[in-house]
């Protein structure tokens, strides 16, 4: 009797075990995708009645729920439940979250206070006052929470979880980061320097990820790091220069040591900081809480 031959397509796709986990990413991200289509057609209409600021923050809850709502879906494929892919509910805003939030602002800090020292940076006089300081404040802390939400999630969340079942934690780790690097190319402003520089925050990230068991360390983190550079010290950040910050600051030197229109994330200096902030948290967080790994644990 003759076997019958199939698709090699079929191969590609469908393993021994069911759907390939690249198969499952790439039907996340078309969701994902197809979701944001939507609510840009729904969101059409907002568009001339509301303000500049309020319609960045409306692209931005868009690009979150269409990172987040996917998933749902793949947690009923994948029969888990939604928290298992890095955001689960009843660890929302708890101590790992204001922890990353501690250590973000400060890291973030030491390189502002390195660059002042060096004569890099000064933060000149306040750009607001009054009620405005507080109300800035506070519409980029949840501007900033639902970008770390955003972009943690999409490149950390499901789609770490799914490429580690296929290509174990760290080789998807350094794709998914390098990725995130890539993204921000698309910035006005970047550079090559503050490129790298957010993949390898992106990859410090992943290591949080492993270490603490969830992504909420590292969306505290993300939100206290990108608050602190547009609103707090008022420089750009990733190319982009906030408007409704709090200083009137400058840069003064070469862009290799300030960063240029990239911000200090373009500066030489960040990538000292990085390595401080990985030494620091292996040593702070050294045992392993999150990750599949057939071939056994590291790291």
């Amino acid at each position: 009797m003759r076997a019958r031959s199939e698709s090699p397509l079929r191969d590609v796709f469908i393993g021994p075990t069911g759907i390939n986990p690249g198969t499952r990413w790439l039907i996340y991200l078309a969701l994902a995708w197809a979701v944001f289509q939507l609510e840009g057609w729904l969101a059409i209409s907002l568009r001339s009645h509301v303000s500049m600021l309020w319609w960045r923050m409306t692209i931005e809850v868009r690009m979150m729920l269409a990172a987040v709502l996917p998933a749902f879906v793949m947690a009923r494929i994948e029969r888990l439940p939604f928290g298992e892919f890095g955001l689960p509910a009843r660890r929302a805003f708890r101590r790992n979250f204001w922890v990353g939030a501690l250590w973000g602002i400060v890291s973030l800090s030491v390189l502002m206070v390195a660059l002042r020292v060096a004569g890099a940076v000064e933060f000149g006089s306040l750009a607001l006052n009054g009620a405005r300081i507080w109300k800035f404040a506070a519409y980029y802390a949840v501007f900033f929470l639902i970008t770390g939400c955003f972009e943690e999630f999409l490149l950390r969340g499901y789609s770490q979880w799914v490429l580690s079942k296929g290509m174990n934690f760290w080789p998807a780790a350094a794709l998914l980061s390098a990725s995130f690097g890539a993204i921000h190319g698309a910035n006005p402003g970047e550079a090559k320097t503050g490129l790298v520089a957010a993949a390898m925050i992106g990859f410090f990230l992943c290591l949080t990820l492993r270490r603490t068991g969830n992504l909420w360390w590292a969306v505290g983190f993300h939100m206290a790091w990108d608050w602190g550079e547009s609103y707090l010290y008022s420089v750009p950040d990733s190319g982009t220069f906030s408007p409704g910050h709090l200083l009137n600051s400058s840069f003064h030197g070469p862009e290799w040591l300030t960063g240029g229109s990239v911000g200090p994330e373009g500066s030489y200096l960040i990538f000292v900081v990085i390595g401080a902030l990985w030494v620091l948290f292996d040593r702070a967080y050294p045992e392993v809480k999150y990750g599949y790994e057939p071939l056994g644990t590291s790291l």
